[in-house]
């Protein structure tokens, strides 16, 4: 009996303790529910005002590979004998008797070159980088070609009135040639140097019994860096037949 008796008492005194239990669960007030954040949305017209700005932003600031491209003119080279060279004459007052043509970046600078140079090695015209001279563009002409001699014998003989050609030929590590033909079947002689110090791009064609030789070149440091522009320079050249006159 005193176990069952100590058995009930146990029981009573749980049944007790959680209707206790229950009762002060029951009776505590109930918590408030949080509210999540919330930010209004602003007006429309200030939406639109922004983006607007964002955008503005964005198109006022050139990207940096169109804002470094170089920009280019053309250039019309008479071939004009020594008697009758004046040295500058406006590009555009060349334009109605060119007889060559090719491109030039703007911000390089024109050489004059003087009669006498043109009488001895025959050089027409010539544009340099003003931050490295040493690059530059220029073409030589000699009259008396009704045509090509054969591509290695061409690129020799130009040798001999150029002293630095025939430095960079002699101590080349690569000379590279290649014969084409324009649309109207003229041949041009493109020849690529890969001097020791420098690089050049030489193009040979001959028109109206002259030979005109259009030559690009530059230490390795700038043809490293300006390669892409040079060899625009060098593809740029052609001949052109001189406007009629009237």
């Amino acid at each position: 009996m005193a176990t069952l008796f100590a058995a009930s008492a146990v029981l009573s005194t749980a049944t007790t303790a959680g209707a206790a239990s229950t009762a002060t669960t029951s009776s505590a007030p109930p918590r408030p529910l949080i509210k999540p954040h919330f930010t209004p949305p602003k007006p429309l017209s200030t939406t639109l005002a922004a983006t607007a700005a964002a955008a503005s932003l964005l198109l006022s600031s050139p990207s940096p590979s169109l804002a470094d491209s170089p920009t280019f003119h053309l250039y019309y080279g008479t071939a004009a004998s020594a008697a009758n060279y004046g040295g500058y004459g406006g590009n555009e007052s060349k334009k109605d008797s060119a007889e060559y043509i090719y491109e030039v970046p703007d911000g390089w600078k024109e050489r004059l070159i003087s009669k006498v140079e043109k009488g001895t090695n025959g050089t027409d015209s010539e544009f340099y980088n003003p931050k490295k001279r040493a690059e530059r563009v220029y073409l030589t002409f000699l009259a008396g070609f009704p045509g090509l001699a054969p591509v290695d014998a061409v690129l020799s003989n130009l040798a001999l009135s150029d002293v630095d050609l025939q430095d960079q030929i002699a101590g080349a590590e690569a000379v590279r040639s290649e014969e084409r033909r324009d649309d109207k079947g003229q041949l041009y002689y493109a020849y690529e140097i890969e001097g020791a110090g420098a690089h050049s791009l030489v193009s040979v064609t001959c028109a109206r019994n002259k030979l005109y030789a259009h030559f690009v070149s530059a230490p390795n440091p700038e043809w490293n860096r300006d390669q892409d522009t040079l060899r625009r320079l060098h593809e740029s050249f052609k001949t052109v037949d001189p406007a009629p006159s009237s």
